[in-house]
């Protein structure tokens, strides 16, 4: 049974996607779209804070020039809200000729991004890779932090909230905010979460705020943000985090500034328990001898926060073709199950592996598949991305110092 926020997420009004939309990938229709792809070059707008991610971007471009014969140029940046602004700031200056072709977006991004007009499409449901998207099992593919996908963004990966403790010294952990809690307050110093606006601080409040408004409580959460609403489900939060920070981390007057650095005060025995918001994090980070092998991955039992990253064209690229030649490949099953593998990245797929053609689902069994992540959980959808900004502002405003 759907956990009551699951539930509310799930009952937002979406338009129907259907997987008989794709168009074959020997169809007339698509070969015209690869044959005008050949020669145009897309510039990819995508984050660069990860060695093994931009190296995986680099391989597909590779592919990409090989197969297409066109060139995907990786403009590396460090938060998409800067992109927004670029994009935003030409369609005010009625800019046709665009500088950014492709981006790596979700959540608030791409909701400003869909309201503003600054998204070519709906594409994505006509790329032949997406016949393979696992719709029914991975329900963010359709809904992006409550807000309706419709096409004008294609899914790339999957992401859900993601705790780790060593096991060899937390035998048990815990496994619900209310465990959680007890847990900081048996361990005064050794547990804290990572500073807001950091994206994994935000979702550990954004986790807080779902578990605290059970039931229907949690339909207001899924609705674009009004005073009332915010003041009305906040209020649990403020009173938890006013009790829990006397027992973190310095007593709550100071945090890590990304998760990065819990995860490595934790590797280093300063902290008991690290967050993330990629399933497949502790099983890299053991691969690569960061993290001790008795480290573990789990989620609440009840669930933890889900959702998909995604692939968007803007309004005004000068290579719509191959930008959408890019996005098919990089759906497809090669592309997806290389990017699955712990090696390369481990970002998890958004395809519905076991309905795939027996060779291409050989291409994920031939992956390094992790092994630490205990009974994964529900994933329960992102709250409506309106909902963020005024929870960062509230929490620097009470805590920021």
């Amino acid at each position: 049974m759907a956990s009551p926020a699951l539930a509310a997420a799930l009952s937002l009004p979406v338009r129907a996607v259907s997987a008989s939309s794709a168009l074959a990938p020997d169809s007339a229709a698509w070969r015209a779209i690869e044959a005008k792809a050949k020669g145009q070059t897309v510039y990819f707008n995508a984050w660069a804070g990860s060695p093994a991610i931009n190296s995986y971007i680099q391989w597909a471009a590779t592919q990409l020039e090989q197969r297409y014969g066109l060139r995907l140029v990786h403009v590396k940046i460090s938060d998409a809200a800067d992109m927004v602004q670029r994009v935003r700031n030409e369609k005010a200056a009625a800019k046709a000729d665009g500088t950014v072709d492709l981006v790596w977006i979700n959540g608030e991004n791409f909701l400003a991004m869909k309201r503003e007009g600054l998204l070519k499409g709906p594409f994505a449901e006509q790329l032949p890779s997406y016949a393979w998207v696992d719709t029914q099992g991975k329900p963010t593919t359709r809904i992006d932090f409550s807000e309706p996908v419709d096409g004008m963004e294609a899914p790339w990966g999957m992401a859900q909230l993601t705790f780790m403790v060593d096991g060899a010294r937390v035998p048990q952990a815990p496994r619900s905010l209310a465990a959680w809690l007890a847990f900081a307050q048996a361990h005064p110093g050794r547990v804290t979460y990572p500073r807001p606006p950091d994206f994994h601080g935000t979702s550990w409040l954004k986790q807080m705020l779902l578990d605290l408004n059970p039931g229907a409580q949690s339909q207001a959460l899924y609705q674009p943000l009004t005073s009332a609403a915010f003041e009305a489900r906040s209020a649990a939060l403020w009173r938890t985090l006013d009790a829990a920070h006397p027992h973190l981390w310095r007593k709550g007057r100071q945090f890590p500034l990304s998760a990065g650095a819990q995860r490595q005060m934790m590797s280093d025995g300063e902290l008991l328990w690290a967050i993330t918001f990629n399933p497949n994090e502790a099983a890299n980070e053991i691969a690569a001898g960061r993290l001790s092998a008795s480290t573990i991955s789990y989620q609440f039992d009840t669930g933890t926060l889900g959702n998909t990253h995604f692939l968007a064209i803007p309004f005004n690229t000068q290579a719509f073709a191959a930008a959408q030649v890019s996005a098919n490949f990089l759906l497809g099953a090669q592309a997806q199950a290389r990017k699955a593998d712990i090696a390369v990245w481990g970002d998890p797929t958004v395809l519905a592996v076991d309905a795939l053609p027996a060779a291409q689902r050989d291409w994920f069994q031939s992956a390094t598949v992790p092994g630490q992540l205990r009974s994964s959980a529900p994933a329960i959808p992102e709250p409506h991305a309106s909902w963020v900004d005024a929870l960062e502002k509230e929490w620097a405003r009470r805590y920021g110092g």
